[in-house]
């Protein structure tokens, strides 16, 4: 998800730059945040027009392609400073690049209290029907006594402090993602959209505190629940076995599994061999991520229409084949949706196959033939060819 920071000030040295460095180095896993300056805008001046300027033109272009803008703004005399003001009139004079655009609001202040005034003014201004962005509402992030709230390295200090501001972070691109399908035009509204792929919530197994990005995230949960391992026993609903069996026998099934929860966190997957040898490739310090991290930006829409498919029962099972891995092979992912004992969705299991094998051991015990359309002559059956894997039985 991209998101442009505007700095509020256009003051050489500027805390709220700092502010928004530090949102675009430590949570670059979640959002792509570009930090922009405004320090080269002229004040504005209708009767000197300079909205074609290269500097105005940047920040429309740079907004415009932005799916949300987070505005960082100091406190003056309870109000906004008058180059962000300045700004604001020049985005809503002949262009509106924030018409319609999320918007989220942070600052950090001398004062105790942060930048409160400020902040409710530039609500107030955001709302202008020149301006009419949408803001996120609640989630107030004041950084108060800024002089003494960074380290020599530019990062928070204090661990509360940046907990929650990831938190705000996380709720803005939730934000984002219902404000896309309200503005949707009518009838072009995708529920996919919805489909929070950055695991940006929490479920009643969720483990928090922990990293989701984190490469060690696996043995930081266990830890932290002091899950068993081993030895162990664990009474399953239909048999007993030990951490090490449940292990074993998952890994010897001919199918690559993979499972992510109704949060969308990909929280396991059951092969131990290199990610270059598997039919769906995966690594070990990917378990505990979003299943945004899992996959490239291209595939979002996708993943998100198979996950609504089964989050609300349209289907039990989607299936798809994937024909990059050869003529011999005819490999299927098949994503089911995992429910519990009421029938609500839990999260999703994804089986990955090589069924060519199964086919031609089905043909040669039977002794019957593919063709490429019609009836086999032998069992009746319709069959039809695939253009890429070779065919596929259907009766």
């Amino acid at each position: 998800m991209k998101l442009v920071g505007i700095v509020g000030s256009n003051a050489e040295f500027s805390y709220n730059r700092i502010l928004l460095n530090f949102i675009a180095k430590n949570f670059k896993k979640l959002v792509d945040v570009e930090v922009l300056d405004i320090k080269d805008v002229p004040m504005f001046n209708q009767s000197d027009d300079q909205t074609n300027s290269e500097v105005i033109q940047n920040l429309n272009n740079k907004i415009m392609q932005a799916d949300g803008v987070i505005i960082a703004t100091p406190e003056y005399n309870h109000s906004i400073p008058s180059a962000l003001q300045s700004v604001l009139e020049w985005l809503s004079f002949k262009i509106h690049p924030l018409d319609e655009k999320p918007v989220m609001i942070v600052g950090a202040s001398y004062d105790v209290q942060g930048s409160s005034r400020s902040q409710l003014h530039l609500r107030q201004i955001l709302d202008a029907p020149g301006v009419n962005a949408i803001v996120m509402p609640g989630n107030e992030f004041l950084l108060g006594e800024v002089y003494d709230a960074f380290d020599e390295d530019e990062n928070l200090k204090d661990a509360q402090t940046a907990q929650f501001l990831e938190t705000c972070i996380k709720k803005f691109i939730r934000f984002i993602n219902v404000v896309k399908v309200i503005h949707a035009p009518e009838g072009m509204q995708d529920v996919s959209d919805t489909e929070d792929l950055y695991a940006t919530g929490a479920i009643d197994t969720t483990v928090e505190g922990i990293d989701m990005s984190a490469d060690d995230w696996l043995e930081q949960a266990a830890e932290a629940t002091q899950a068993v391992e081993g030895n162990t026993y664990v009474k399953l609903n239909r048999g007993l076995l030990t951490v090490n069996q449940l292990n074993h026998f998952l890994n010897s099934m001919p199918a690559e599994l993979t499972y992510a929860d109704s949060n969308n966190q990909f929280l396991y997957y059951n092969h131990n061999m290199e990610k270059e040898d598997m039919l769906a490739g995966r690594r070990p310090e990917q378990v505990g991520s979003p299943l945004a991290e899992c996959h490239p930006e291209r595939v979002f829409s996708g993943v998100s229409w198979v996950i609504q498919q089964l989050r609300t029962g349209k289907q039990d099972v989607v299936r798809t084949q994937v024909p990059t891995h050869g003529p011999d092979k005819f490999v299927v992912h098949s994503y089911q949706a995992v429910r519990d004992d009421e029938d609500y969705y839990i999260g999703i299991n994804e089986y990955v196959q090589d069924i060519q094998p199964i086919i031609d051991w089905y043909l040669e015990q039977t002794g019957q033939q593919l063709t490429g359309g019609g009836v086999d002559a032998v069992s009746g059956a319709t069959s039809k060819v695939d253009t890429v894997a070779g065919a596929t039985v259907k009766s």
